[in-house]
């Protein structure tokens, strides 16, 4: 059966561009005018992913994004928007949105981001070791079991895809906790800014992209605790590593 998608845009010509190349692709695509239909088809008939319009009359998609959340929907989002600032993509995530592209896009971006978004719908492979849970002797102290993932004093549930920092749970976007999910698994290793695309977004973007780097501060920022050790270093030049120092 082909995937689902539902589309909200209020702009007629892109719309409709999207929704033929979306259904090119082989997607089963509902395309929508604004905020208001988006929740109403939302409720109707449950989509595998939403693409979002940021700036629709009326209801927006930041509001159609918070409402899903709020409701427990957490189909994954991608949101497209003119907006450009790094407030304005931090505004997007706060509202629960997984991922965005900026206008003008090229649509092997929109197909590459959706791709990636619902791979990440698929259930989460066992680890080697059984149910029992394992150190990676490899590794840092990191433990895994079929369910659990544990290290640098982070704990992650990954069927109900929460995590927690010691007794502090964690909120994380879909696109955060598979970020740490990614950070966890490798803890104490370096991992490149290309590994990291490939294996979040299935996309490297070029260096000159600067969307890992806003999720990484944000994911940081709800890490971070006074007087407890940074988790989340950046290795200049190369990528990014979860260690605890």
């Amino acid at each position: 059966m082909p995937q689902t998608v539902l589309l909200a845009e209020d702009d007629r010509a892109i719309r409709h561009a999207l929704e033929r190349a979306l259904t090119l692709e082989g997607y089963d695509v509902t395309a929508v005018a604004d905020g208001v239909e988006a929740l109403a088809q939302a409720h109707r008939t449950p989509p595998d992913v939403l693409v979002l319009d940021v700036m629709m009359p009326g209801i927006d998609g930041l509001q159609v994004c918070r409402a899903l959340r709020a409701e427990g929907d957490r189909t994954p989002i991608l949101m497209l928007t003119a907006l450009v600032e790094t407030a304005d993509r931090i505004a997007g995530l706060d509202a629960g949105a997984d991922d965005y592209v900026v206008k003008p896009f090229d649509v092997e971006e929109v197909f590459a981001r959706l791709r990636a978004l619902l791979r990440r719908t698929s259930p989460v492979p066992a680890a080697a070791g059984g149910s029992g849970g394992t150190t990676d002797p490899g590794r840092a102290d990191v433990r895994i079991s079929d369910r659990q993932l544990e290290a640098a004093g982070l704990r992650m549930d990954l069927q109900a895809r929460r995590a927690w920092r010691g007794r502090r749970e964690l909120e994380l976007t879909r696109t955060e906790f598979e970020l740490l999910e990614l950070l966890v698994r490798n803890a104490a290793i370096v991992l490149d800014h290309s590994t990291i695309y490939d294996r979040i977004w299935g996309y490297d973007f070029g260096p000159g992209s600067k969307n890992l780097a806003v999720y990484v501060g944000y994911l940081r920022r709800k890490l971070d605790e006074p007087g407890a050790p940074q988790l989340i270093h950046t290795v200049r030049g190369v990528g990014y590593v979860l260690r605890e120092d």
